[in-house]
Protein backbone atom coordinates (compact mmCIF):
# COMPACT_ATOMS: atom_id res chain seq x y z
CA UNK A 1 0.00 0.00 0.00
CA UNK A 2 0.63 3.32 -0.24
CA UNK A 3 1.44 5.62 2.83
CA UNK A 4 -0.77 9.00 2.78
CA UNK A 5 2.21 11.77 2.10
CA UNK A 6 5.06 9.30 0.79
CA UNK A 7 5.78 9.53 -3.46
CA UNK A 8 6.45 6.06 -4.49
CA UNK A 9 9.26 5.96 -6.63
CA UNK A 10 7.73 5.60 -10.65
CA UNK A 11 10.04 2.95 -12.78
CA UNK A 12 9.92 3.31 -16.15
CA UNK A 13 9.42 -0.16 -17.94
CA UNK A 14 12.65 -1.95 -19.54
CA UNK A 15 13.28 -1.22 -23.22
CA UNK A 16 13.97 -4.67 -24.05
CA UNK A 17 10.93 -6.83 -25.12
CA UNK A 18 8.82 -8.55 -22.64
CA UNK A 19 6.99 -12.08 -22.85
CA UNK A 20 3.88 -10.37 -23.30
CA UNK A 21 4.48 -8.64 -26.16
CA UNK A 22 3.67 -5.10 -25.11
CA UNK A 23 5.99 -2.28 -26.59
CA UNK A 24 7.22 0.28 -23.63
CA UNK A 25 5.23 3.01 -24.92
CA UNK A 26 2.08 1.40 -24.08
CA UNK A 27 2.95 1.17 -19.98
CA UNK A 28 3.20 5.32 -19.91
CA UNK A 29 -0.67 5.75 -20.06
CA UNK A 30 -1.19 3.81 -17.00
CA UNK A 31 2.04 5.89 -15.17
CA UNK A 32 -0.32 9.03 -16.28
CA UNK A 33 -3.27 7.47 -14.44
CA UNK A 34 -0.95 6.70 -11.49
CA UNK A 35 0.06 10.11 -10.86
CA UNK A 36 -3.55 11.25 -10.86
CA UNK A 37 -4.37 9.02 -8.25
CA UNK A 38 -1.40 10.06 -6.34
CA UNK A 39 -2.33 13.44 -6.52
CA UNK A 40 -5.89 12.52 -5.06
CA UNK A 41 -4.06 10.88 -2.46
CA UNK A 42 -1.42 13.62 -1.32
CA UNK A 43 -4.36 16.10 -1.46
CA UNK A 44 -7.19 13.94 -0.24
CA UNK A 45 -9.18 17.48 0.40
CA UNK A 46 -8.68 19.04 -2.78
CA UNK A 47 -12.20 17.84 -3.89
CA UNK A 48 -13.82 19.08 -0.89
CA UNK A 49 -12.12 22.47 -1.14
CA UNK A 50 -13.62 22.42 -4.87
CA UNK A 51 -17.21 21.49 -3.66
CA UNK A 52 -16.73 24.11 -1.05
CA UNK A 53 -15.46 26.67 -3.42
CA UNK A 54 -18.21 26.02 -6.06
CA UNK A 55 -20.91 26.10 -2.51
CA UNK A 56 -19.37 29.56 -1.81
CA UNK A 57 -19.82 31.08 -5.17
CA UNK A 58 -23.05 30.05 -6.00
CA UNK A 59 -24.08 31.25 -2.14
CA UNK A 60 -22.40 34.69 -3.29
CA UNK A 61 -24.79 34.62 -6.34
CA UNK A 62 -27.42 33.92 -4.33
CA UNK A 63 -26.66 36.40 -1.82
CA UNK A 64 -26.12 39.27 -4.36
CA UNK A 65 -28.98 38.42 -6.20
CA UNK A 66 -30.92 39.11 -2.33
CA UNK A 67 -28.68 41.93 -2.01
CA UNK A 68 -30.18 43.55 -5.30
CA UNK A 69 -33.86 42.63 -4.85
CA UNK A 70 -33.85 43.98 -1.05
CA UNK A 71 -32.61 47.21 -2.17
CA UNK A 72 -35.07 50.08 -0.72
CA UNK A 73 -37.29 52.23 -4.18
CA UNK A 74 -35.11 55.31 -3.91
CA UNK A 75 -31.80 53.33 -4.05
CA UNK A 76 -33.14 51.19 -7.21
CA UNK A 77 -34.19 54.94 -8.47
CA UNK A 78 -30.94 56.54 -8.42
CA UNK A 79 -29.30 53.32 -10.15
CA UNK A 80 -31.78 53.70 -12.89
CA UNK A 81 -31.43 57.36 -13.16
CA UNK A 82 -27.90 56.68 -14.13
CA UNK A 83 -28.61 54.34 -17.16
CA UNK A 84 -30.61 55.36 -20.26
CA UNK A 85 -33.93 54.38 -20.74
CA UNK A 86 -33.10 50.91 -22.55
CA UNK A 87 -30.79 49.59 -20.30
CA UNK A 88 -33.37 50.85 -17.33
CA UNK A 89 -35.67 48.24 -18.86
CA UNK A 90 -33.35 45.51 -19.36
CA UNK A 91 -32.81 45.27 -15.40
CA UNK A 92 -36.64 43.73 -15.60
CA UNK A 93 -34.70 40.51 -16.13
CA UNK A 94 -32.98 40.76 -12.52
CA UNK A 95 -35.73 39.26 -10.37
CA UNK A 96 -38.91 39.95 -9.73
CA UNK A 97 -38.47 42.84 -7.32
CA UNK A 98 -36.86 45.08 -10.12
CA UNK A 99 -39.50 43.70 -13.00
CA UNK A 100 -41.06 46.86 -12.93
CA UNK A 101 -38.34 49.63 -11.05
CA UNK A 102 -37.81 51.33 -14.16
CA UNK A 103 -41.34 52.12 -14.20
CA UNK A 104 -40.69 54.41 -11.37
CA UNK A 105 -37.64 55.68 -12.54
CA UNK A 106 -37.20 59.52 -11.78
CA UNK A 107 -35.44 60.81 -14.67
CA UNK A 108 -36.15 59.85 -18.39
CA UNK A 109 -33.63 60.51 -21.10
CA UNK A 110 -34.49 59.32 -24.77
CA UNK A 111 -32.16 59.14 -27.62
CA UNK A 112 -33.23 58.07 -31.22
CA UNK A 113 -28.99 57.50 -32.13
CA UNK A 114 -29.01 54.60 -33.74
CA UNK A 115 -32.71 53.65 -33.25
CA UNK A 116 -34.68 52.89 -36.53
CA UNK A 117 -37.52 55.22 -36.16
CA UNK A 118 -40.29 52.59 -35.51
CA UNK A 119 -38.47 51.18 -32.72
CA UNK A 120 -37.88 54.83 -30.90
CA UNK A 121 -41.13 55.66 -31.26
CA UNK A 122 -42.13 51.94 -29.61
CA UNK A 123 -39.85 52.68 -27.18
CA UNK A 124 -41.18 56.47 -26.31
CA UNK A 125 -44.89 54.69 -26.24
CA UNK A 126 -44.31 52.12 -23.62
CA UNK A 127 -41.92 54.64 -21.50
CA UNK A 128 -44.78 57.43 -21.28
CA UNK A 129 -47.73 54.46 -20.93
CA UNK A 130 -46.34 52.04 -18.67
CA UNK A 131 -44.65 54.69 -16.38
CA UNK A 132 -45.97 55.11 -12.47
CA UNK A 133 -43.96 57.50 -10.20
CA UNK A 134 -43.12 60.95 -10.24
CA UNK A 135 -41.06 61.82 -13.75
CA UNK A 136 -38.86 64.23 -11.91
CA UNK A 137 -36.78 65.19 -14.74
CA UNK A 138 -37.61 64.23 -19.23
CA UNK A 139 -35.10 64.26 -21.74
CA UNK A 140 -35.52 63.80 -25.31
CA UNK A 141 -33.74 64.10 -28.39
CA UNK A 142 -33.32 62.85 -32.05
CA UNK A 143 -32.45 63.59 -35.35
CA UNK A 144 -35.47 62.32 -36.75
CA UNK A 145 -39.03 63.24 -37.70
CA UNK A 146 -41.97 62.62 -35.20
CA UNK A 147 -43.94 64.93 -35.93
CA UNK A 148 -47.01 62.65 -36.37
CA UNK A 149 -46.56 61.57 -32.73
CA UNK A 150 -45.39 64.67 -31.10
CA UNK A 151 -48.43 65.87 -30.12
CA UNK A 152 -49.51 62.33 -28.34
CA UNK A 153 -46.07 62.02 -26.38
CA UNK A 154 -46.47 65.95 -25.06
CA UNK A 155 -50.06 64.61 -24.04
CA UNK A 156 -48.96 61.68 -21.93
CA UNK A 157 -46.00 63.48 -20.68
CA UNK A 158 -48.23 66.57 -19.27
CA UNK A 159 -50.38 63.99 -17.50
CA UNK A 160 -46.75 62.92 -15.45
CA UNK A 161 -46.44 66.70 -14.60
CA UNK A 162 -42.42 66.47 -14.95
CA UNK A 163 -40.52 69.22 -13.10
CA UNK A 164 -37.88 69.92 -15.82
CA UNK A 165 -39.10 68.98 -20.15
CA UNK A 166 -36.13 69.17 -22.47
CA UNK A 167 -37.06 68.42 -26.27
CA UNK A 168 -34.51 68.55 -28.86
CA UNK A 169 -36.09 67.11 -31.72
CA UNK A 170 -34.19 68.88 -34.53
CA UNK A 171 -35.45 67.10 -37.78
CA UNK A 172 -38.04 68.86 -40.00
CA UNK A 173 -39.77 72.26 -39.62
CA UNK A 174 -40.58 73.07 -36.09
CA UNK A 175 -43.47 71.13 -33.62
CA UNK A 176 -45.74 73.34 -32.59
CA UNK A 177 -46.02 72.77 -29.02
CA UNK A 178 -49.50 72.20 -27.92
CA UNK A 179 -51.69 73.64 -25.27
CA UNK A 180 -51.50 70.91 -22.89
CA UNK A 181 -47.65 71.44 -22.25
CA UNK A 182 -48.20 74.80 -21.08
CA UNK A 183 -50.85 73.50 -18.29
CA UNK A 184 -48.09 71.65 -16.02
CA UNK A 185 -47.98 73.51 -12.71
CA UNK A 186 -44.57 72.29 -11.48
CA UNK A 187 -42.66 73.02 -14.26
CA UNK A 188 -39.09 73.99 -13.08
CA UNK A 189 -36.95 73.78 -16.04
CA UNK A 190 -38.02 74.36 -19.86
CA UNK A 191 -35.81 73.86 -22.78
CA UNK A 192 -37.46 73.47 -26.73
CA UNK A 193 -35.84 73.83 -29.47
CA UNK A 194 -37.11 73.50 -33.23
CA UNK A 195 -40.55 74.83 -32.41
CA UNK A 196 -43.27 76.66 -32.96
CA UNK A 197 -44.67 78.73 -29.94
CA UNK A 198 -48.62 80.21 -29.61
CA UNK A 199 -49.71 80.39 -26.01
CA UNK A 200 -53.21 78.65 -25.22
CA UNK A 201 -55.95 81.99 -24.43
CA UNK A 202 -55.93 81.09 -20.96
CA UNK A 203 -52.45 80.64 -19.78
CA UNK A 204 -52.33 80.72 -15.68
CA UNK A 205 -48.21 81.02 -15.96
CA UNK A 206 -45.00 79.05 -14.87
CA UNK A 207 -45.08 79.94 -11.20
CA UNK A 208 -42.22 77.57 -10.40
CA UNK A 209 -40.37 77.79 -13.63
CA UNK A 210 -36.62 79.51 -13.08
CA UNK A 211 -35.37 78.59 -16.23
CA UNK A 212 -36.15 79.06 -19.96
CA UNK A 213 -34.23 78.06 -22.95
CA UNK A 214 -35.70 78.84 -26.52
CA UNK A 215 -33.41 77.69 -29.64
CA UNK A 216 -34.39 77.78 -33.27
CA UNK A 217 -38.24 78.73 -32.42
CA UNK A 218 -40.56 81.18 -34.15
CA UNK A 219 -43.52 83.09 -32.25
CA UNK A 220 -44.57 86.44 -32.02
CA UNK A 221 -44.31 89.53 -29.48
CA UNK A 222 -47.03 89.08 -26.91
CA UNK A 223 -46.50 85.52 -26.74
CA UNK A 224 -42.90 85.72 -25.61
CA UNK A 225 -44.04 88.63 -23.26
CA UNK A 226 -46.87 87.02 -21.73
CA UNK A 227 -44.62 83.75 -21.40
CA UNK A 228 -41.74 85.38 -19.56
CA UNK A 229 -44.23 87.91 -17.22
CA UNK A 230 -45.99 84.96 -16.21
CA UNK A 231 -43.30 83.36 -14.61
CA UNK A 232 -42.28 85.27 -11.32
CA UNK A 233 -39.21 82.96 -10.67
CA UNK A 234 -37.78 83.29 -13.58
CA UNK A 235 -33.88 83.63 -12.70
CA UNK A 236 -32.21 82.22 -16.27
CA UNK A 237 -33.32 83.34 -19.55
CA UNK A 238 -32.28 82.05 -23.18
CA UNK A 239 -33.54 82.95 -26.40
CA UNK A 240 -31.30 82.19 -29.78
CA UNK A 241 -32.26 82.19 -33.07
CA UNK A 242 -35.53 83.02 -33.39
CA UNK A 243 -38.30 84.68 -36.32
CA UNK A 244 -41.38 86.82 -35.67
CA UNK A 245 -40.40 88.54 -32.85
CA UNK A 246 -39.15 91.94 -33.56
CA UNK A 247 -39.55 93.75 -29.67
CA UNK A 248 -38.75 91.72 -26.92
CA UNK A 249 -40.34 92.78 -23.54
CA UNK A 250 -38.77 91.33 -20.33
CA UNK A 251 -40.07 91.73 -17.19
CA UNK A 252 -38.63 89.68 -14.68
CA UNK A 253 -37.98 90.44 -11.16
CA UNK A 254 -35.77 87.77 -10.64
CA UNK A 255 -33.99 87.26 -13.39
CA UNK A 256 -30.15 86.73 -13.18
CA UNK A 257 -29.18 85.65 -16.68
CA UNK A 258 -30.06 87.28 -19.93
CA UNK A 259 -28.98 85.21 -22.72
CA UNK A 260 -30.75 87.12 -26.45
CA UNK A 261 -29.13 86.09 -30.16
CA UNK A 262 -31.36 87.75 -32.53
CA UNK A 263 -32.50 90.73 -34.68
CA UNK A 264 -34.54 92.37 -31.79
CA UNK A 265 -35.22 95.19 -29.78
CA UNK A 266 -35.11 94.66 -26.15
CA UNK A 267 -37.36 96.70 -23.19
CA UNK A 268 -35.55 95.53 -19.89
CA UNK A 269 -37.09 95.65 -16.00
CA UNK A 270 -34.63 93.29 -14.42
CA UNK A 271 -33.61 94.78 -11.54
CA UNK A 272 -31.82 91.97 -10.23
CA UNK A 273 -29.59 90.87 -13.43
CA UNK A 274 -26.50 89.99 -13.20
CA UNK A 275 -25.44 88.20 -16.19
CA UNK A 276 -26.21 90.10 -19.94
CA UNK A 277 -25.17 88.50 -23.23
CA UNK A 278 -26.76 90.34 -26.41
CA UNK A 279 -25.56 89.09 -29.95
CA UNK A 280 -26.63 90.27 -33.32
CA UNK A 281 -26.63 87.00 -35.99
CA UNK A 282 -27.62 89.00 -38.47
CA UNK A 283 -25.23 90.92 -41.14
CA UNK A 284 -25.70 95.13 -40.75
CA UNK A 285 -27.07 96.37 -44.08
CA UNK A 286 -24.01 98.75 -45.54
CA UNK A 287 -25.39 101.41 -45.59
CA UNK A 288 -27.55 101.38 -42.86
CA UNK A 289 -27.39 104.55 -40.40
CA UNK A 290 -28.23 104.39 -36.62
CA UNK A 291 -30.01 107.44 -36.57
CA UNK A 292 -31.82 106.84 -39.51
CA UNK A 293 -33.22 103.42 -37.33
CA UNK A 294 -33.67 105.53 -34.68
CA UNK A 295 -31.48 103.22 -32.69
CA UNK A 296 -29.49 105.66 -30.79
CA UNK A 297 -32.25 106.03 -27.84
CA UNK A 298 -33.33 102.70 -27.39
CA UNK A 299 -29.95 101.49 -26.87
CA UNK A 300 -29.40 104.28 -24.63
CA UNK A 301 -32.31 102.97 -22.50
CA UNK A 302 -31.35 99.18 -22.88
CA UNK A 303 -27.93 100.31 -21.31
CA UNK A 304 -28.92 102.34 -18.62
CA UNK A 305 -31.50 99.37 -17.53
CA UNK A 306 -28.32 97.01 -17.26
CA UNK A 307 -26.26 98.78 -14.51
CA UNK A 308 -25.81 96.69 -11.76
CA UNK A 309 -24.85 93.84 -14.12
CA UNK A 310 -21.62 91.92 -13.38
CA UNK A 311 -20.97 90.26 -16.43
CA UNK A 312 -21.61 91.64 -20.15
CA UNK A 313 -21.31 90.32 -23.69
CA UNK A 314 -21.80 92.72 -26.47
CA UNK A 315 -21.50 92.53 -30.13
CA UNK A 316 -20.41 95.30 -32.79
CA UNK A 317 -24.50 96.35 -33.63
CA UNK A 318 -24.96 97.56 -30.01
CA UNK A 319 -21.26 99.58 -30.54
CA UNK A 320 -22.48 100.97 -33.74
CA UNK A 321 -25.60 102.28 -32.45
CA UNK A 322 -24.16 103.19 -29.27
CA UNK A 323 -21.37 104.87 -31.16
CA UNK A 324 -23.37 107.64 -32.99
CA UNK A 325 -23.78 110.84 -30.58
CA UNK A 326 -22.07 108.79 -27.43
CA UNK A 327 -18.39 108.97 -28.78
CA UNK A 328 -16.13 109.80 -25.97
CA UNK A 329 -19.34 110.92 -23.44
CA UNK A 330 -20.49 109.95 -20.51
CA UNK A 331 -23.00 106.70 -21.04
CA UNK A 332 -26.31 106.43 -19.59
CA UNK A 333 -25.31 104.32 -16.57
CA UNK A 334 -21.89 103.65 -14.56
CA UNK A 335 -21.38 100.24 -14.60
CA UNK A 336 -19.93 99.86 -11.10
CA UNK A 337 -20.57 96.05 -10.96
CA UNK A 338 -19.40 94.97 -14.20
CA UNK A 339 -16.06 92.78 -13.96
CA UNK A 340 -16.33 91.01 -16.74
CA UNK A 341 -16.77 91.95 -20.71
CA UNK A 342 -17.18 89.75 -23.82
CA UNK A 343 -16.92 91.80 -26.68
CA UNK A 344 -17.48 91.07 -30.47
CA UNK A 345 -15.80 94.19 -32.42
CA UNK A 346 -15.02 95.38 -35.68
CA UNK A 347 -11.43 96.78 -35.47
CA UNK A 348 -11.96 98.57 -38.82
CA UNK A 349 -14.65 100.48 -37.57
CA UNK A 350 -14.03 103.77 -36.11
CA UNK A 351 -17.19 104.15 -34.22
CA UNK A 352 -17.11 100.46 -32.63
CA UNK A 353 -13.81 101.15 -31.06
CA UNK A 354 -14.43 104.37 -29.83
CA UNK A 355 -17.65 103.06 -28.58
CA UNK A 356 -16.30 100.23 -26.33
CA UNK A 357 -13.76 103.37 -25.02
CA UNK A 358 -16.91 104.62 -23.55
CA UNK A 359 -17.92 101.71 -22.16
CA UNK A 360 -14.44 100.67 -20.65
CA UNK A 361 -14.50 104.00 -19.07
CA UNK A 362 -17.94 103.73 -17.25
CA UNK A 363 -16.69 99.99 -15.92
CA UNK A 364 -14.14 101.13 -13.22
CA UNK A 365 -14.20 97.72 -11.75
CA UNK A 366 -13.45 95.63 -14.55
CA UNK A 367 -10.99 92.39 -13.91
CA UNK A 368 -11.48 90.52 -17.32
CA UNK A 369 -11.67 91.53 -21.11
CA UNK A 370 -12.40 88.88 -23.77
CA UNK A 371 -12.21 90.29 -27.45
CA UNK A 372 -13.36 88.66 -30.86
CA UNK A 373 -12.29 90.72 -33.50
CA UNK A 374 -15.08 90.68 -36.19
CA UNK A 375 -14.79 91.28 -40.73
CA UNK A 376 -16.55 94.97 -41.51
CA UNK A 377 -19.58 94.93 -42.52
CA UNK A 378 -19.65 99.34 -42.77
CA UNK A 379 -17.92 101.05 -45.47
CA UNK A 380 -16.52 103.36 -42.77
CA UNK A 381 -13.30 101.51 -42.39
CA UNK A 382 -10.29 102.53 -41.16
CA UNK A 383 -8.70 102.48 -44.42
CA UNK A 384 -11.23 104.92 -45.68
CA UNK A 385 -10.50 107.44 -42.78
CA UNK A 386 -6.96 107.36 -43.25
CA UNK A 387 -6.48 106.68 -39.47
CA UNK A 388 -5.37 103.99 -37.20
CA UNK A 389 -5.86 102.99 -33.32
CA UNK A 390 -2.52 104.21 -32.50
CA UNK A 391 -3.34 107.86 -33.32
CA UNK A 392 -6.20 108.32 -31.34
CA UNK A 393 -5.18 110.35 -28.10
CA UNK A 394 -7.91 108.78 -25.91
CA UNK A 395 -6.61 107.48 -22.80
CA UNK A 396 -8.87 104.65 -20.57
CA UNK A 397 -7.76 103.83 -16.89
CA UNK A 398 -8.25 99.93 -16.56
CA UNK A 399 -7.01 100.16 -13.15
CA UNK A 400 -8.09 96.35 -12.12
CA UNK A 401 -7.94 94.64 -15.26
CA UNK A 402 -6.58 91.49 -14.60
CA UNK A 403 -6.67 89.36 -17.36
CA UNK A 404 -7.30 89.41 -20.95
CA UNK A 405 -7.83 88.02 -24.56
CA UNK A 406 -7.59 88.18 -28.23
CA UNK A 407 -9.41 85.43 -29.91
CA UNK A 408 -9.13 84.76 -33.95
CA UNK A 409 -5.78 87.29 -33.58
CA UNK A 410 -5.32 87.36 -37.77
CA UNK A 411 -2.41 89.84 -37.06
CA UNK A 412 -3.70 92.91 -38.52
CA UNK A 413 -2.63 96.00 -37.59
CA UNK A 414 -5.22 97.37 -36.13
CA UNK A 415 -5.46 94.69 -34.14
CA UNK A 416 -2.09 95.38 -33.10
CA UNK A 417 -2.50 98.50 -32.12
CA UNK A 418 -5.45 97.74 -29.41
CA UNK A 419 -2.99 95.14 -27.82
CA UNK A 420 -0.86 97.99 -27.50
CA UNK A 421 -3.84 100.19 -25.99
CA UNK A 422 -4.35 97.36 -23.46
CA UNK A 423 -1.13 97.27 -22.30
CA UNK A 424 -0.31 100.78 -21.98
CA UNK A 425 -4.26 101.20 -19.53
CA UNK A 426 -3.82 98.93 -17.62
CA UNK A 427 -1.40 98.68 -14.80
CA UNK A 428 -2.65 95.48 -12.85
CA UNK A 429 -2.34 93.44 -15.99
CA UNK A 430 -1.36 90.14 -15.35
CA UNK A 431 -2.04 87.84 -18.64
CA UNK A 432 -2.93 88.72 -22.03
CA UNK A 433 -3.84 85.67 -24.47
CA UNK A 434 -4.03 85.82 -27.75
CA UNK A 435 -5.02 82.84 -30.65
CA UNK A 436 -3.34 83.47 -33.80
CA UNK A 437 -5.48 82.18 -36.32
CA UNK A 438 -3.64 84.19 -39.25
CA UNK A 439 -2.68 82.73 -42.73
CA UNK A 440 0.73 84.64 -42.99
CA UNK A 441 3.67 84.12 -41.32
CA UNK A 442 3.74 85.70 -37.77
CA UNK A 443 7.27 86.06 -37.09
CA UNK A 444 6.88 90.14 -37.53
CA UNK A 445 4.16 90.32 -36.11
CA UNK A 446 4.91 88.17 -32.66
CA UNK A 447 8.08 90.68 -32.71
CA UNK A 448 5.90 93.67 -32.92
CA UNK A 449 3.76 92.45 -29.82
CA UNK A 450 6.99 91.33 -27.47
CA UNK A 451 8.04 95.05 -28.47
CA UNK A 452 4.87 96.62 -27.14
CA UNK A 453 5.70 98.70 -23.73
CA UNK A 454 4.11 97.75 -20.63
CA UNK A 455 2.55 99.78 -17.82
CA UNK A 456 2.19 96.81 -15.65
CA UNK A 457 5.62 95.19 -14.79
CA UNK A 458 3.74 91.77 -14.08
CA UNK A 459 2.05 91.58 -17.42
CA UNK A 460 2.96 88.17 -19.98
CA UNK A 461 1.75 88.50 -23.39
CA UNK A 462 0.98 84.62 -23.88
CA UNK A 463 0.17 83.18 -28.25
CA UNK A 464 -1.40 80.14 -28.75
CA UNK A 465 -1.93 78.60 -32.16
Amino acid sequence: GIRRGVVPPIRAPRRSGLATGRSSRAAWPSLIIEEGTLRRQLNPDSEAMSTCKKARAESTSVVSSDRLSSLPPEIKGDILSRLNVEEAVRTSTLSSTWRDAWTNMPKIFLRDGNFARTKFVTLVDMVLSLHKGTVEKFDISGSKPYHDEFGRWMLMLSRRSPRSIIIELKSGPGYRIPSCLFSIGDLENLHLQNCIISLPRVFQGFKRLTRLRLNNFSSTDMDIQNLVSFCPALRSLRLTYFEGINHLTVQAPKLKLLYVIGDVEINLDAPNLEVALLMHHKAIAPHSDPIALHKESYVKQLLGSLSDIKSFAISGFLLRYLSKGCILTKLPALFARLENIYLAICFLDQRQFLAACSLFQNAPNLKRLDVVPMQSHSSNTWDQDQARIKEFTVQVQLDHLVTASVQGFRGLDCEVDFVAKLLSWAPALEELKIEWKGKTECSMVLAKLLALPRVSPRAKVIVTF
